[in-house]
């Protein structure tokens, strides 16, 4: 690959891209072409770079993909954005994450919160914060727990999908709650709370307290909270 080189940004400035081993962003740079490279790390700016095939990818401060993002371990603190396909094939986001197309991996942790205008596609998918997702979310562990607002997606699809309501230390209030919005939620083996959705489809399937389902189908087994509003109940 002959990737031997570093490329430092303090300053601000546009650059070419390239093969580089690091990539470290202090001030405020634009990588004119596409970059690939071992480590991209930003702690200022990076205003625009159009495909990026990264290692390691950490974004303390801003970060824009104009293109197409690989990545193998992604770390953002800050902002990231990228512009086509994503895939990060470990991810972790504290802060923000928007892609404008298809976001796809391995393991997802989500304490900040994402947008995605596309499919998400991962292994595991664990979400402590929030997501927008005009698309489907499929994985086939979905972990989500609801502090705050609102998180969506237009249908959610796994083997063992899991939903509940953080617990608030002291004040439960009903803003303080977040909850769950999705068209169709199909899995194996479902647990959901505060959550509303049109259809629910499942093997083994749980709905406890705070959800609005329209139709629950399920093959095995259905149990629900006295609390919960489902509308029709089908044995399939």
């Amino acid at each position: 690959m002959g990737k031997s080189e570093n490329l430092i940004i303090n300053g601000s400035g546009s650059y070419p891209g390239g093969h580089y081993d690091k990539v470290s962003i202090r001030g405020e740079g634009t990588i004119v072409n596409d970059v690939d490279c071992s480590d991209f790390h930003v702690y200022g700016t990076s205003e625009a770079v159009e495909n990026a095939t990264v290692g390691s990818v950490k974004i303390i401060g801003e970060a824009e993909f104009k293109g197409n993002m690989e990545a193998d371990q992604t770390l953002v603190m800050g902002t990231m954005k990228v512009g086509g396909h994503a895939l990060l094939k470990k991810m972790k986001i504290l802060g923000l994450l928007e892609v404008g197309e298809r976001l796809s991996g391995d393991d997802a942790t989500i304490k900040g919160s994402i947008a995605v205008n596309g499919d998400v596609e991962y292994e595991t998918f664990d979400s402590s914060g929030g997501f927008e997702i005009t698309g489907l979310l499929t994985a086939e562990t979905i972990k989500v727990s609801l502090r705050f607002g609102e998180s969506r997606a237009e249908e959610i699809g796994g083997g063992k999908i899991t939903v509940k309501r953080k617990k608030n230390s002291l004040l439960s209030f009903g803003k303080e709650t977040g909850f769950l919005t999705a068209k169709v939620i199909e899995g194996d083996d479902i647990y959901l709370e505060n959550t509303k959705a049109d259809t629910v489809r499942g093997k083994m399937v749980k709905i406890g307290p705070g959800c609005q389902i329209g139709l629950v189908e399920y093959t095995n087994e259905l149990t629900h909270d006295p609390s919960a509003i489902i509308k029709t109940k089908t044995q399939l």
